[in-house]
């Protein structure tokens, strides 16, 4: 994946500034969050824990915070020289994903496994997904960038850009997880797939690479991103950039995507919730016009909530792609459910020259179990 997920932080600050109405309706006057906790540094993903409890993983400081229903914080896992990202528990096991290496900006050597946490303390990391992109490439033979751009054009681009036209390259940056079962399934933002690991015995496999993200090119949003004008009306395939998974109880996979850099409102609601078969990889699209997606969570109704990090907070969405606010927030990186409430993490990304204060929220919901 060329544009990583950290370019987001560079671009917080113009996505307040730039952020557009969406599509969907205003956030009802009785659901105004209340915060459980604060200063938390890069929470991107939040779990509701088994035992009432919420595990939040502030990613830029590698480590997995515990949150009790008092706001008490207390550190679960930290290892700052790693990129510590989603997580989720079965049973008497917390299982979450480690990486280093992924994108241009990461010198290290590509590397990435799931880590578990048993109730006792014991911990063991089985699966490879570094192994497994630089054996596989799993999106090498998908074509992005431009299609069939006039090379006088082309020469225009900006330098610092991405080719007009490249296929995938090695990459992994395994960055949320679900476990159903004996298989955990992991968004792979940097692989652009979804990965599934028996748990048992660390086999892992692709599941489905998800598709590119078409998109013409209008002449604002040239302008916007510092296009040449021979651009305009021009298709650009993105690259789909998956950034949470979770398990329905139709059995299907939920996956949401960025589209690929920028990944700010300048370009509009690019974003998408696909839905992925486990059993034979076939991908249908659930739901498009989605701005910046970055979290999902389902009910056992077969609701959909999702994150909108550069949106008014988290949505639920319909089938018929209608999307609703039921918690309003800035910056909303991650969702979870629990039996009461609906989590969030928001301000998640620092402003510019601003110490990180991100913060954990939640509104009150229906008796319906979690995913």
């Amino acid at each position: 994946m060329r544009n990583q997920l950290r370019v987001l932080a560079s671009a917080a600050v113009v996505a307040v500034i730039l952020a557009p109405g969406t599509t969907a309706s205003a956030a009802p006057a009785d659901q105004t969050p209340t915060v459980l906790a604060s200063g938390l540094v890069g929470p991107l993903h939040v779990n509701a824990d088994r035992d009432g409890s919420v595990i939040v993983s502030e990613e830029f400081a590698g480590r997995l915070t515990r949150v009790l229903a008092d706001g008490t914080k207390s550190t679960v896992y930290s290892s700052p020289d790693w990129d510590v990202a989603g997580s989720a528990d079965r049973r008497s096991t917390l299982y979450f994903l480690e990486s280093q290496g992924a994108g241009p900006m990461d010198d290290r050597a590509l590397a990435g496994h799931i880590r578990a946490i048993s109730d006792d303390g014991t911990q063991w990391t089985f699966g490879d997904f570094a192994a497994l992109e630089t054996e596989e490439n799993a999106d090498g033979d998908v074509r992005y960038g431009f299609r069939d751009l006039p090379d006088a054009c082309a020469a225009q681009l900006p330098a610092g850009l991405p080719p007009a036209s490249y296929t995938g390259d090695v990459d992994s940056h395994p960055y949320s997880i679900a476990v159903s079962g004996r298989t955990a399934y992991v968004a792979d933002a940097g692989a652009n797939s979804v990965v599934s690991v028996d748990v048992r015995t660390g086999d892992t496999e692709t599941v489905a690479v998800l598709p590119p993200q078409p998109y013409s090119i209008t002449a604002e949003a040239a302008a916007a991103v510092q296009l040449p004008a021979c651009v305009v009306g021009e298709m650009y395939d993105f690259e789909p950039v998956p950034t949470d998974v979770a398990v329905g109880p139709d059995g299907w996979l939920y996956v949401t995507t960025l589209p690929g850099g920028p990944e700010d409102p300048r370009l509009g609601a690019r974003g998408a919730v696909y839905k992925v078969n486990p059993d034979n990889g076939r991908v249908r699209l659930f739901a498009d016009e989605v701005l910046s997606p970055t979290g999902v969570a389902l009910d056992d109704d077969g609701d959909v909530y999702v994150a909108s990090l550069f949106g008014d907070g988290v949505l639920k969405v319909g089938d018929s792609g209608r999307q609703r606010v039921v918690l309003a927030g800035k910056l909303t990186a991650d969702v979870a459910l629990s039996d009461a409430r609906i989590y969030a993490t928001v301000d998640a990304l620092p402003a510019e020259n601003q110490a990180p204060d991100g913060k954990l929220v939640y509104v009150e919901r229906g008796g319906h179990s979690h995913r």
